[in-house]
């Protein structure tokens, strides 16, 4: 293994860390260069079991024995292994690092909503949802309940935004997804892959969540929307089902990544 001990906040390895941004991290001029960041031992060990391909650790000096041994013994020897003191590792990423670790990964080569869809039967829409961890949580739902894919509208934050690949729990490396054609309205191109789809709103002509109509669905898209407006008018009146929660207490809704959860267990295959 290659460890290079840092001793500058300008050490150029490690602006990945540091300097970049999301969006640069993505690089979007050249997704193929594109990295992402994983944080924490057993995110990393997920996202290396999934196929994905380090680029470089960072990680606290007291880990590199300790609590990253068994990543770093399945890192190939061309993977450099940054390592400094607490406190300028903190300084440097701006946070204290959760359990000390972190890993430059490649983005995986982008797939279509048509490669995530052949073979599946339940998939989630996630409409414009912004919040990282609602997003991660989504992931986590949609991997523990069987939802076979997640498609995303381009308006939703990336799954691999760092802190939505946390909360997920690396979920997000065990569930295919993939971004929808912004062009084009979400029902036909769910429509289109074979699926009915249910936007997931309160409306006038809504069913409930358990009825038999959407589980005799062989294949059905759930689409969930934002934290706070919820589904655009457009993709309610168009989608082929409006399906609410049943709830008490005069509650009218619930955070969309608890809806998810509901909705995902409801209506498993």
């Amino acid at each position: 293994m290659t460890i290079v001990e840092i001793t500058s906040l300008q050490e150029p390895g490690v602006l990945p860390f540091s300097a970049l941004t999301e969006a640069q991290l993505r690089n979007r001029l050249d997704p193929a260069k594109g990295i992402f960041i994983a944080e924490s031992p057993k995110v990393i060990a997920v996202a290396l079991d999934a196929g994905y391909e380090p680029v470089s650790l960072l990680c606290e000096r007291r880990h590199i024995e300790g609590d990253a041994a068994a990543i770093i013994s399945r890192l190939g020897a061309d993977v450099p292994i940054y390592t400094g003191d607490r406190q300028l590792l903190a300084a440097l990423t701006g946070y204290t690092l959760t359990r000390g670790v972190l890993c430059a990964m490649r983005r995986p080569q982008p797939l279509t909503a048509e490669e995530v869809c052949r073979d599946a039967h339940r998939v989630v829409v996630i409409d414009a949802v912004s919040d990282t961890t609602n997003i991660g949580a989504i992931f986590r739902s949609a991997a523990a309940l069987g939802i076979d894919a997640v498609l995303l509208t381009t308006d939703a934050c990336d799954p691999l935004n760092r802190r939505a690949v946390r909360v997920s729990m690396g979920s997000v490396f065990l569930v295919p997804w993939a971004w929808l054609d912004g062009s084009t309205p979400i029902r036909q191109q769910l429509n289109n892959l074979g699926f009915r789809t249910a936007a997931m709103a309160l409306s006038d002509d809504s069913i409930a969540l358990d009825d038999p109509r959407l589980k005799a669905e062989p294949r059905l898209a759930l689409i969930m929307g934002t934290e706070g407006d919820g589904l655009p008018h457009t993709v309610i009146t168009d989608s082929d089902y409006v399906v609410r929660i049943p709830m008490h207490h005069s509650v009218d809704s619930l955070n969309v990544a608890a809806a998810a959860a509901v909705a995902f267990w409801e209506l498993r295959r």
